[in-house]
């Protein structure tokens, strides 16, 4: 029989993920809250959002690129230099207590920035450069290891505030960019042989389903204002998440 807790999980997966994909976002932020406020030992909580993100991550993936939703241009500089450095940063400690308020901050603002900008019925693009996706693909890489997620949600914004890529090209873009990073971070975490939960399978439909529903909506049917509100709704969560530990 499966306990209710489990149920109860995976139903607040289910929402998360359908919530998170629909912005290209694979929910690790929300998995690990959820696991942590039901008492998860932390030694499992981690491998268990990095596969459900990569799971979720490789749903929206799929749906924004059949969609024609994704840049390879913008996205391949981004994943060139977050891997090595997102695998990297998964090695390093670094006190709690000194990064979470700063990550906190960091969301916060940038959901402002989304809420409070200005639609237009068009979106103009700038100039996409080389040399600064290189840079900052390495530093969300290194961010992503050190707390353990894939780091859409740190790219998301600043394209979108850059202006690099179509709005829902972000969403794809986002979701790639988590894969490359889940991948990454899981592969060094395997080293310590992390414990995984017997209700994993059962998460891992629920945020398949989830997922899938979530970025059919955002790849196709959700307006653009939607879906930098979503954005913006997704890391008030997640900011609040990190500020509460």
């Amino acid at each position: 029989m499966i306990e209710g807790s489990t149920l109860l999980i995976a139903l607040a997966f289910f929402v998360a993920a359908l919530l998170y994909a629909s912005v290209g976002h694979g929910g690790a932020s929300a998995y690990l809250a959820v696991m942590g406020l039901l008492g998860i030992a932390p030694a499992v909580m981690r491998p268990t959002a990095l596969i459900l993100n990569l799971l979720v991550a490789s749903v929206g993936a799929y749906q924004y690129i059949r969609a024609g939703r994704f840049s390879w241009r913008v996205f391949w500089p981004f994943a060139l230099t977050s891997v090595p450095l997102a695998y990297l940063g998964g090695r390093v400690h670094l006190p709690a207590h000194y990064f979470e308020p700063l990550l906190g901050i960091a969301l916060l603002f940038a959901a402002l920035r989304l809420w409070v900008r200005k639609e237009d019925s068009t979106e103009t693009l700038r100039p996409f450069v080389l040399g600064w996706a290189l840079g900052i693909g390495a530093v969300l890489g290194f961010v992503s290891g050190l707390i353990g997620i894939g780091g859409g949600i740190f790219l998301s914004p600043l394209l979108i505030f850059l202006r690099w890529a179509e709005t829902r090209q972000v969403s794809g873009i986002a979701a790639a960019f988590i894969i490359v990073n889940s991948v990454s971070g899981f592969l060094g975490l395997l080293q310590s042989h992390p414990p995984l939960p017997q209700a994993l399978p059962l998460w891992a439909l629920a945020v398949l389903v989830g997922g899938w529903i979530g970025a059919d909506l955002g790849s196709r049917r959700l307006n653009l204002p939607w879906i930098r509100r979503a954005l913006g709704a997704v890391l008030v969560v997640a900011a609040l998440r990190v500020l509460a530990v």
